[in-house]
Protein backbone atom coordinates (compact mmCIF):
# COMPACT_ATOMS: atom_id res chain seq x y z
CA UNK A 1 0.00 0.00 0.00
CA UNK A 2 0.75 3.35 -0.65
CA UNK A 3 1.80 4.63 2.99
CA UNK A 4 1.42 8.29 1.34
CA UNK A 5 -2.36 8.29 1.41
CA UNK A 6 -5.07 8.74 3.78
CA UNK A 7 -6.28 5.72 4.74
CA UNK A 8 -10.53 5.62 4.00
CA UNK A 9 -12.38 3.41 5.54
CA UNK A 10 -15.69 1.99 3.98
CA UNK A 11 -18.45 0.70 6.31
CA UNK A 12 -21.38 -0.53 4.83
CA UNK A 13 -24.64 -0.84 7.02
CA UNK A 14 -27.87 0.18 7.13
CA UNK A 15 -30.07 3.06 8.88
CA UNK A 16 -31.67 1.02 10.85
CA UNK A 17 -29.13 -1.17 11.72
CA UNK A 18 -27.95 -0.96 15.59
CA UNK A 19 -24.82 -2.85 14.75
CA UNK A 20 -24.00 -0.55 12.35
CA UNK A 21 -24.71 1.97 14.57
CA UNK A 22 -22.49 0.45 17.09
CA UNK A 23 -19.35 0.04 14.70
CA UNK A 24 -19.72 3.44 13.15
CA UNK A 25 -19.20 4.61 16.66
CA UNK A 26 -16.01 2.52 18.03
CA UNK A 27 -14.40 2.99 14.82
CA UNK A 28 -14.48 7.07 14.11
CA UNK A 29 -12.26 7.55 17.11
CA UNK A 30 -9.60 5.21 15.99
CA UNK A 31 -10.11 7.14 12.36
CA UNK A 32 -9.73 9.99 13.54
CA UNK A 33 -6.32 9.34 15.91
CA UNK A 34 -4.99 8.01 12.50
CA UNK A 35 -6.57 10.83 10.05
CA UNK A 36 -8.47 8.33 8.34
CA UNK A 37 -11.69 8.95 6.39
CA UNK A 38 -15.41 6.77 7.49
CA UNK A 39 -17.49 6.82 4.31
CA UNK A 40 -20.94 5.64 5.45
CA UNK A 41 -22.85 3.38 2.73
CA UNK A 42 -26.23 2.20 2.92
CA UNK A 43 -26.86 -0.61 1.68
CA UNK A 44 -30.71 -0.44 1.31
CA UNK A 45 -29.79 2.29 -1.47
CA UNK A 46 -28.26 -0.20 -3.94
CA UNK A 47 -29.44 -3.13 -5.13
CA UNK A 48 -26.49 -5.06 -5.84
CA UNK A 49 -24.87 -4.03 -2.58
CA UNK A 50 -27.92 -5.30 -0.46
CA UNK A 51 -27.68 -8.20 -2.66
CA UNK A 52 -24.10 -8.64 -1.52
CA UNK A 53 -24.02 -7.79 2.22
CA UNK A 54 -27.44 -8.39 3.13
CA UNK A 55 -27.97 -10.02 6.75
CA UNK A 56 -23.75 -9.17 7.23
CA UNK A 57 -23.68 -5.83 7.51
CA UNK A 58 -22.25 -3.80 8.91
CA UNK A 59 -18.81 -4.61 7.07
CA UNK A 60 -15.79 -2.78 7.32
CA UNK A 61 -13.59 -2.42 4.42
CA UNK A 62 -10.22 -0.02 4.24
CA UNK A 63 -8.33 0.08 1.00
CA UNK A 64 -10.90 -2.76 -0.84
CA UNK A 65 -10.35 -5.33 1.71
CA UNK A 66 -12.57 -6.51 4.22
CA UNK A 67 -11.59 -6.30 7.96
CA UNK A 68 -14.30 -7.35 9.88
CA UNK A 69 -18.52 -7.14 10.03
CA UNK A 70 -21.32 -7.66 12.31
CA UNK A 71 -18.43 -6.29 15.24
CA UNK A 72 -15.55 -3.96 15.52
CA UNK A 73 -12.36 -6.01 15.17
CA UNK A 74 -10.08 -3.32 16.53
CA UNK A 75 -6.78 -5.43 16.05
CA UNK A 76 -7.73 -6.01 12.71
CA UNK A 77 -8.24 -2.30 12.45
CA UNK A 78 -4.85 -1.12 14.26
CA UNK A 79 -3.05 -3.91 11.66
CA UNK A 80 -4.03 -2.92 8.75
CA UNK A 81 -3.74 0.89 9.41
CA UNK A 82 -0.02 -0.44 10.38
CA UNK A 83 0.83 -2.20 7.44
CA UNK A 84 -0.11 1.26 5.58
CA UNK A 85 3.11 3.27 7.09
CA UNK A 86 5.87 3.52 5.17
Amino acid sequence: MDGGQVARFTLYGRAWCHLCEDMRAELEPIAHRFGASVEWIDIDEDPLLEARYDERVPVLMLDGVELCHFRLDAKAVHAALAARRP
